[in-house]
């Protein structure tokens, strides 16, 4: 018995397709990396630690300050947020301004942590 070409085509093309899957699967797998600093986890915990330096705070610091102190923090993994830099803190001021809408600036924020 003799396989037609057509059949052939279609073999080379299952096996071609086969081993393209395989070789894009590892792109395809979604899992959280160890230094994932996107997630809401890493959220509330850059929020935790920015209110515990606003809290222990006397007077109102400017973004760079609180970056700086942010860093200097015992609680901060340097590990996980190796890419925390100022723009990241000017993101997670933004998303906290958005979800509250009452506060405007840093200094708002520092003044209801001192109110409670």
């Amino acid at each position: 018995m003799e396989i037609s070409t057509s059949t052939w085509m279609m073999i080379a093309f299952v096996a071609a397709m086969i081993l393209s899957i395989w070789k894009m699967y590892p792109f395809l797998v979604n899992r959280i990396l160890e230094d994932d600093d996107t997630g809401e986890d890493a959220h509330t915990y850059l929020l935790d630690i920015m209110h515990k330096v606003l809290q222990n705070e006397e007077q109102t610091p400017t973004a760079k300050e609180l970056h700086e102190k942010m860093l200097a923090h015992e609680a901060f993994d340097k590990e996980r947020f190796w890419r925390f830099n100022l723009n990241k803190l000017n993101q997670l001021l933004y998303r906290h301004f958005v979800e509250h809408p009452h506060l405007e600036s840093i200094e708002d924020i520092h003044k209801e942590l001192k109110k409670n």
